[in-house]
């Protein structure tokens, strides 16, 4: 069995902030103790980290779902909760998230250490003493904690490689692979062999390194869905040079030439500007074809002829495109979180708030407490949401919710 796998589903749930307190001071000889409820703990959030020591999306293939822990609820004596910590998920560099409905693409982990929030925490609700003010001088509400975000989404995984080497099937890209690098892919004597891409790492006696990629075979048509290459294409996008693996001992008998053509053509087909990449093309399997027709340089990954000189080729072209590359600093990107208030109206007739300002607003423990509906009820003022709601059209009468709570609207 293969373990490397390019593409997957993951599960997020950010931690739940801990619920503010509701207590008031208890001691001796204080004749008038007021509210000190202490505030709940943030949640943990959930980001993804690009880690080259990271080879593949194995590790979310059987086990999919990632938890951040929940902040602790505040308590007396204005005892803050303590906060979730959070929770840290690495994937392979190269890996592209994308909304797992939509297929939107999220965030584009390209460089090692780039962090991406994939799940916000809640925050922490409020206590008691948070309430106090010159008309509410005995609070006796606090703020449940908000729930952390949720989410399916999808992983898919684009090789980072030095040089991508790109053929017909069994033109002996697998066998080459493993004779310079320390790669052991799946061989054997028949078309589509390789059904993944493998990875190599090529070391010279001075220390030179590079990453070569062994893309799975491709055929005519295969930029437009045909063959096992397809899926595999996008595997080509980021490698930094093409070695391109030409058979001169085809089974079909299909010339170097033609395959050099569609080759080419299947790639520009896929993305125009891989043909701007550096590039080498090499006759391959030599030694099958030793009287083959072919002007260009050849190699036998069979018996190694040719593969010293090839593997100085590579050693240069690499060497010139990394100087050609320029450098990136790792980035952070945020998730943003939309401040403004928006309406939606319901198949029942209901309108819906939305916006995390008004669900933070009604996040009380108890509204049916009168002080707690007072303090809601002009949040959401303050927050504009009695604005959007005349804007929006709503009628008296019209049942308006606000994450789990629901009221009649009234014109003021």
């Amino acid at each position: 069995m293969s373990s490397f796998v390019d593409e997957c589903n993951i599960n997020v749930k950010a931690g739940d902030g801990g619920a503010g307190c509701v207590a008031f001071r208890r001691e001796a000889h204080v004749a008038k103790g007021g509210p000190d409820g202490g505030d709940g703990g943030n949640g943990g959030s959930i980001w993804f980290v690009a880690d080259r020591n990271v080879a593949s999306l194995l590790a979310f293939r059987d086990h999919p779902h990632r938890k951040g822990p929940s902040g602790k609820h505040g308590s007396g004596q204005n005892r803050h909760g303590r906060r979730g910590e959070d929770l840290i998920v690495n994937v392979p560099v190269g890996t592209v998230v994308l909304d797992h409905e939509t297929r939107e693409p999220l965030a584009d982990l390209i460089h090692h250490g780039d962090r991406w929030v994939a799940a916000k925490a809640g925050e922490g609700g409020r206590g008691n003493a948070r309430f106090l003010s010159n008309r509410r001088r005995a609070p006796s509400f606090a703020e449940q904690g908000e729930h952390g975000e949720e989410r399916w989404l999808r992983l898919e995984l684009k090789l980072l490689a030095d040089v991508a080497i790109v053929g017909f099937p069994n033109v002996g890209k697998s066998t080459l692979i493993s004779r310079l690098s320390a790669a052991k892919p799946k061989i054997a004597d028949y078309p589509f062999t390789t059904l993944e891409p493998n990875l190599g790492v090529v070391r010279t006696d001075d220390g030179f390194e590079m990453v070569l990629a062994d893309i799975p075979g491709l055929i005519e048509g295969a930029s437009e869905g045909k063959g096992l290459g397809h899926q595999f294409l996008r595997h080509v996008e980021r490698a930094r040079a093409l070695l391109v693996l030409l058979d001169l001992a085809p089974y079909d008998g299909v010339s170097p030439e033609e395959q050099e053509r569609v080759l080419l053509q299947e790639l520009g087909n896929y993305q125009p500007d891989l043909l701007d990449r550096p590039r080498l093309i090499v006759g391959s399997r030599a030694d099958m074809a030793p009287d083959a027709d072919y002007d260009g340089m050849r190699i036998s990954s069979m018996t190694g002829a040719g593969v010293p000189e090839l593997i100085g080729a590579l050693v240069r072209m690499v060497g010139a495109a990394r100087e050609d590359e320029p450098v990136h600093e790792s980035i952070t990107i945020h998730h943003p979180v939309s401040s403004e208030i928006q309406m939606t109206r319901h198949d029942d007739g209901a309108w819906e708030v939305l916006g995390r300002a008004a669900r933070r607003a009604v996040a009380l423990s108890d509204l049916t407490d009168d002080q707690a509906l007072e303090y809601a009820l002009n949040r959401l003022k303050q927050i504009g949401v009695n604005t959007a709601l005349a804007r929006a059209g709503v009628k008296p009468g019209d049942e308006v919710r606000i994450g789990d709570f629901a009221f009649e609207y009234e014109e003021d």
